[in-house]
């Protein structure tokens, strides 16, 4: 089994026992959950209903009429994309998480670039510790792009898979001198340019560093969310980011990106969800529900 990021990075999944701290492990695992989630044979319509009928019997919110087909196949949205349960999802969302944000640290959008690059399947939280040194001694694109790539592989080390990245920050980082002035683009079709960005990453700088909503950003805890919540019936990022831009309001993009992310790292975890902790278990009806 392999993980697949912006970075073109690939991870075997044994590898989890390799990483040095819990919470890389954590984190490791649920990127493992989610994968194995989505390669598990789908249930028959018999045992959904009975699983629907069960769910009536027990007083818990019944589970919307599926068809068995994809949203794209199907051509219609997921069942659960009510506008008034997407409203009431917001509006809990807002309650639980009103300042959500990156939480990467940077001072401008090329270091959020570069964090965000650093962060494919490694912990914001150590990604800004290798940031807090490693900004210093390259503060610039130029510094980047003229760097020492073996110094900079041992540099950015800790957050894993330090080659694949040490490609895409130098890569981008020339691109960003020869392509855009030295400035960070601020579309997306610029973005999708740089070595490393794929729409992921360009949505995290692009909402983040200059408040422009080109999309939703996809992680693992939107994928796993989105799907759980009945927001979308597909797996993969892209058909995902579009089922999701089709429901949520434009100017809730971004913020709405960030309230998942905390949810997904704090209360919706892969292997074992939070749901009794969880403000919106009311209205979700989950498989993965443990209450």
């Amino acid at each position: 089994m392999r993980i697949q990021s912006d970075t073109g990075c690939y991870a075997p999944g044994l590898a989890v026992e390799l990483l040095a701290s819990e919470e890389d492990r954590q984190e490791c695992l649920s990127h493992l959950c989610d994968i194995l989630r989505c390669m598990a044979p789908k249930k028959t319509k018999k045992k959904a209903l009975a699983r629907k009928t069960k769910t009536a019997r027990t007083g818990r919110v019944a589970e919307p009429k599926r068809t068995g087909k994809s949203t794209a196949a199907a051509g219609k949205r997921a069942a659960g994309t009510d506008p008034k349960r997407i409203a009431a999802i917001l509006a809990k969302l807002d309650e639980a998480y009103p300042d959500a944000t990156c939480e990467l640290k940077y001072e401008n959008a090329f270091q959020l670039l570069i964090s965000t690059i650093l962060s494919a399947q490694c912990t914001d939280v150590r990604v800004n510790q290798v940031a807090e040194t490693l900004y210093k001694k390259y503060p610039t694109p130029e510094a980047f792009a003229h760097a020492n790539p073996a110094e900079l592989e041992q540099e950015v080390r800790p957050t894993g898979f330090f080659r694949n990245k040490t490609k895409s920050i130098m890569g981008a980082s020339k691109a960003i001198l020869e392509k855009f002035g030295g400035q960070v683009p601020r579309t997306m079709e610029e973005m999708l340019t740089l070595p490393g960005a794929a729409r992921k990453t360009a949505n995290v700088v692009l909402g983040t560093a200059y408040g422009i909503a080109s999309g939703i950003v996809v992680d693992t805890h939107v994928i796993r969310i989105a799907n759980r919540l009945d927001l979308t019936r597909n797996e993969d990022p892209k058909k995902i980011e579009q089922d999701l831009m089709q429901v949520i309001p434009k100017e809730r993009w971004i913020k709405f990106s960030h309230q998942v992310i905390w949810h997904g790292r704090r209360v919706c975890q892969a292997r074992k969800p939070k749901c009794v902790e969880c403000n919106l278990e009311k209205i979700c009806y989950s498989k993965d529900k443990t209450i």
